[in-house]
């Protein structure tokens, strides 16, 4: 069964270009990426990089640490990038209140235009959301939220676990899931239904145990993907299974392994 790396940032690595990150994860078995932008620069060049290799898609949007570059023409740029057909995803967006680079103020009026984006396109919405729980799901219910939600790398607690399930909203939790500290992450990860549940790596970012210390990419998505069948108790098998069935749905992907039509 192929892995699926929902969230990663391919354009971000300071060692592997993007065609030796897929190299690699092909070879691990990872079939589907998304790569996400932050900002306008990064989001037109997502767009590139997933029109080169198969299997590979973006994400759009601005970071809510740079929410103050979420101008009405930068916004117009999202917009017109949503409309790409290598595009499945607006983000990512959201709330992160463990920094203070903008104003929460700033965040929440990106994050709404973002969701306006999604809607306008039926796009999912990938959400980053950091020490904001309350408002972050605050605004998505007050604006609308559209058809599909990512909650990645997902750091909420038990609560914030079941008022994400109840909205029927998907999971995707990172490498910071195998850390040896992430108790809490993993009786989270435990308790989301098997259908709501996504992997990814956040790339090169949160690298997992046992690879801790070197920069991350796709191809380290099968342990966090171990990891997630060992809490939930599960036959590997069975999640892998899951997880693919759920990015595909998650991010309205062809059945045919997430390759782009042809």
């Amino acid at each position: 069964m192929p892995y699926v790396d929902t969230h990663c940032h391919l354009d971000h690595h300071e060692v592997l270009s993007p065609a030796e990150q897929v190299e690699r994860a092909r070879a691990a078995g990872v079939t589907t990426m998304i790569t996400i932008g932050t900002d306008m620069a990064s989001s037109t060049q997502a767009v590139r990089t997933a029109a080169r290799f198969d299997g590979v898609w973006a994400a759009v949007g601005v970071h809510p640490n740079d929410a103050m570059e979420a101008t009405p023409q930068v916004l117009e740029v999202i917009d017109r990038l949503a409309q790409d057909g290598n595009v499945v995803a607006i983000g990512e967006t959201g709330l992160d209140y463990y920094r203070d680079y903008t104003t929460p103020a700033q965040q929440e009026a990106s994050f709404r235009s973002h969701i306006q984006i999604a809607r306008a396109h039926d796009r999912t919405l990938v959400v980053h959301c950091r020490d904001a729980w309350d408002d972050c799901l605050d605004v998505l219910l007050d604006e609308g939220a559209p058809e599909r939600v990512v909650m990645h790398c997902f750091s909420g607690d038990l609560d914030v676990t079941k008022r994400c399930v109840e909205q029927g909203w998907y999971l995707s939790f990172a490498g910071n899931v195998t850390f040896g500290n992430a108790a809490d992450l993993r009786e989270a990860a435990a308790a989301v239904p098997l259908d709501l549940l996504l992997t990814e790596t956040d790339s090169p970012f949160l690298t997992p145990h046992p690879h801790r210390g070197k920069p991350n990419d796709p191809s380290y998505v099968p342990y966090t993907l171990r990891t997630l069948a060992q809490v939930q108790a599960r036959p590997l098998d069975e999640v892998e299974a899951a997880v693919h069935g759920n990015a595909l749905r998650a991010f309205a992907l062809p059945a045919d392994r997430g390759t782009h039509p042809a």
